[in-house]
Order: C-alpha cells, then sequence, then structure tokens
C-alpha cells in the first residue's frame, strides 16, 4: 500500500519559517525524483522544488535563495526547509513522487498541507 503523508504545515508571520516533511512508503523511494508543489485558491497547482534520485535540486523562481528541498532516502523522507516566507507562499504544500523516465511505475501524490503566511 502506497503513502505519501506531508506534514508540518501551519500559519507562521511573514519573515517566519516552517519545515514540511514527507514520509513515503509502499514503493521504492531512492529511484524516485521526490517534488514539492504548490496550490493557492483559484490557482493552479505549480512545482515549488524538485530534488532528483542523485540529488540534484531546482526551484521556482519566486522561492530560489528562501527555500531548499532535501531528501534521506534512510528514511524514505523528502524535506522543504521554507525561510522568509512571505504572504505569497499561501498555499496548500503537496509532495510528489516522479517516477523513474521510461519505467512501469505510477506517480504518487499527497494529500497535501496548508501554509499559511500572514502580514
Amino acid at each position: 500500500q502506497v503513502q505519501v503523508v506531508e506534514s508540518g504545515g501551519g500559519t507562521v508571520q511573514a519573515g517566519g519559517s516552517l519545515r514540511l516533511s514527507c514520509v513515503a512508503s509502499g514503493f521504492v523511494f531512492s529511484i524516485y525524483a521526490m517534488g514539492w508543489y504548490r496550490q493557492a485558491p483559484g490557482k493552479q497547482r505549480d512545482l515549488v522544488a524538485r530534488i532528483s534520485r542523485d540529488g540534484i535540486t531546482n526551484y521556482q523562481d519566486s522561492v530560489k535563495g528562501r527555500f531548499t528541498i532535501s531528501r534521506d532516502n534512510a528514511k524514505n523522507t523528502v524535506y522543504l526547509q521554507m525561510n522568509s516566507l512571505k504572504p505569497e507562499d499561501t498555499a496548500v504544500y503537496y509532495c510528489f513522487a516522479e517516477r523513474p523516465r521510461d519505467s512501469l511505475y505510477s506517480d504518487y501524490w499527497g494529500q497535501g498541507t496548508q501554509v499559511t503566511v500572514s502580514s
């Protein structure tokens, strides 16, 4: 049974920090790229940060220098450290497990965790 479970969301004042965690089970975590997406009300779901299975990272321009994605394959966990938060970072944040290219495996989504940044 596959599970992708986010935690760490909450409400924080502008300029504050939060760390999101995503624990995965039921698939071979180490061969998947992992990503964090976010969706604000009335907007599309956008990629915030991604980490390949080899640890290569990339970020949405608006979060570069403020957010850091990392992974711990021993714990089947991916993290998103968010610093210097802004009200425009308010959204539901989703963890995404991206299947290896050209494989027959599936992609997986978590249920989301709410992040609210007050001004």
